[in-house]
Formats: C-alpha cells, sequence, structure tokens
C-alpha cells in the first residue's frame, strides 16, 4: 500500500495527447411516475439534464482530475453538439484547439434516459446513439494526422482509445508510432479487441472478453489469463507490456521481459456501473507508465482508481485525494 500512495504524485505533471473517437455523452433524467397508456413503458417527468465528455474524451478528463494535462485528437462535426462537446471539455481544463472539423459527419452523441424510481441512483431505461460509420475521408484523416505530427513533440505521452468509430485506422494508428517512436514518446492504447492495429506499442490494455474473443479459446483463472497476457505480448510485440483487465477478479500484467503477475482487485461495495471503468483504468495506467511505475504498479493504481468509477452512474474521474482514500480504505481480494 504505501508503494503505492508515493505514486499517487507522480500521476501529476505530465502532458498527453490523447487520440480516439470522441464523444458526448448525455443523461436525460426523470421521474417514474406511471406506465404509459400508449405501450408498455414508464412515463418520465424530466428533471434535469447532464452532459459529460465520452468515449476517447473520457481518458483525457481522467488525465486532468489527475493533476496532468491533455490534449485532444478527435473528429467532430460542425454542428451544436460539437459547440457543447468543446465547451465541456474546456470547462474540465482540457485543451480542445486540436479537435478536427468534419463538417460532412455529425458529433457523436449517445443520449441515455434514466428513470428516477427512489435507488439511489437512477436506472438506465434507453440509450439512443447519433453517429456515423462512414470512413473518414482521406482529407480528414491527413488533418488529424497533421495535427498529431504538430503536437507529439511537446508530450511525454500518447494515448489511444479506439472506439471504433472511424479514426484509429490502421494506417493512421501505424503513423502515429512511428511519429511516438521519433519523439520518444510513451505509446499506449485501449484497443477495445483490434488488438493488431497496436503491435509495437510499449502499452496496451484489453479486457477480458476482448482477450478471449482474440485469443479464440476459453480464459477461466489467473494461470490462463497470465499465459494470454504472455501471448498477446510476444504476438503484439509490445516493448513493455500488456495488461488484461478482469472487472472484480483485477488485472493480469505480462511484460515483455517474460514476468507476470496478478494485481487483486479492492473490495469495492455499492457497485452502480460500469460505464466509463476502462477509460479511467488506461489513463492511470498512462500516467503511471509515463512516471516510470513497474507496470504491475500501474494496473494497482488502475485497479483501485476503476473502482472509485463504478460506484457511480456513468463516467468518472476520480481526483488524487480520492484515489489516495481508495487505496487507504480498501482491502484487495
Amino acid at each position: 500500500m504505501t508503494e503505492l500512495l508515493e505514486w499517487i504524485p507522480r500521476l501529476a505533471g505530465q502532458r498527453v495527447l490523447v487520440v480516439g473517437d470522441v464523444f458526448l455523452d448525455e443523461y436525460l433524467i426523470g421521474r417514474a411516475t406511471r406506465l404509459s397508456r400508449e405501450a408498455p413503458v414508464p412515463v418520465l417527468e424530466f428533471e434535469t439534464r447532464q452532459l459529460i465528455p465520452g468515449g476517447a474524451a473520457n481518458p483525457a478528463v481522467n488525465i486532468v482530475a489527475l493533476d496532468s494535462s491533455a490534449v485532444q485528437v478527435g473528429v467532430i462535426g460542425a454542428d451544436a453538439a460539437a459547440t457543447t462537446l468543446r465547451q465541456v471539455l474546456q470547462a474540465r481544463g482540457i485543451d480542445t484547439r486540436h479537435l478536427v472539423v468534419d463538417p460532412g459527419r455529425p458529433t457523436t452523441v449517445k443520449t441515455r434516459i434514466l428513470a428516477q424510481m427512489g435507488l439511489r441512483f437512477p436506472q438506465q431505461v434507453a440509450r439512443l446513439d447519433v453517429l456515423s460509420r462512414e470512413p473518414l475521408s482521406a482529407q480528414i484523416e491527413q488533418q488529424a494526422r497533421d495535427v498529431i505530427s504538430r503536437q507529439i513533440s511537446a508530450v511525454g505521452a500518447v494515448l489511444l482509445s479506439d472506439y471504433h468509430v472511424g479514426l484509429l485506422r490502421s494506417e493512421l494508428v501505424a503513423s502515429i508510432r512511428e511519429l511516438a517512436l521519433a519523439a520518444g514518446a510513451l505509446l499506449t492504447a485501449d484497443a477495445q479487441g483490434e488488438l493488431d492495429k497496436y503491435a509495437g506499442f510499449a502499452l496496451v490494455k484489453c479486457n477480458a472478453d476482448e482477450a478471449r474473443s482474440y485469443l479464440r479459446r476459453d480464459l477461466r483463472g489467473d494461470d490462463d489469463f497470465a499465459d494470454a497476457a504472455q501471448t498477446l505480448c510476444r504476438t503484439l510485440k509490445l516493448t513493455g507490456g500488456m495488461i488484461i483487465t478482469r472487472g472484480a477478479d483485477g488485472a493480469t500484467v505480462a511484460t515483455a521481459a517474460g514476468q507476470t503477475a496478478h494485481c487483486p482487485a479492492p473490495v469495492v461495495t455499492d457497485v452502480f456501473d460500469v460505464v466509463g471503468a476502462g477509460d479511467t483504468a488506461i489513463a492511470v495506467m498512462t500516467l503511471a507508465a509515463a512516471a516510470g511505475a513497474p507496470y504491475v504498479t500501474a494496473a494497482a493504481l488502475a485497479n483501485y482508481a476503476s473502482g472509485l468509477v463504478v460506484r457511480r452512474v456513468g463516467n468518472y474521474a476520480p481526483t488524487p485525494a480520492e484515489l489516495r482514500w481508495a487505496v487507504e480504505t480498501w482491502r484487495p481480494r
């Protein structure tokens, strides 16, 4: 525990370039009053609306909450949602000057409708997404590549957050890898299943289901996941390590040096929503690795930070004080 506490202040003061599919998360919350006569659905009386950065914008929010700085690169539309997304990012201290505008596609918006029914947190009833899955034009992709090329020399780490909405195509990822290697920047990725694109990175994260799907085999206990993490680390030729997050079962780490370790998750009560936990994990792992922490330490800190997130509804970015409290308070499983 003492070692983890010593690393928390070192997460601060870093500058990270965050690249990926940025979203605006909208939460419409109403009180359930009755069932509709038109269909077997609850009628909600509107109470509040919340707007939160989502997708690849969420790791950036977590980085800033931990007292580092984030430069956001993503593609947005020329619409009202883009203006709102800029505003909510800027309100959290994130540099939005390098978002690329594509007038031919909408800003991705994920609207969640939640019912307040007297419980501690409202319950999600439905979600409506506005997005385009059309490939980016060559012009827009080149603009993104140019922005990254100009900014990469001024950061210590580059974090790629892949939500599979068109930006992080294999060709752009390859260009980013070359630019990061030339600049000497740490290169990390939350691959969300598309692991092959991230060969040659320093640190790659995926979850247990994504590892099972990629390797096409069942994974159950610590030994299975240790072998899987080693296999992925070798297959992807990672220069640092592979981390497989396993929810309540913690995380398994394999390093390029051939070491494996299991990091148990803390015992967390009142788990309400897992949305955003992976974004928080990759943000903490990136900051810790950039500060020089061993990957096992980075994964352990990420476990505690993610534990704070799942106790909230929607994306949440823990502060250093909250992370310190979690490490001091929660015991490992």
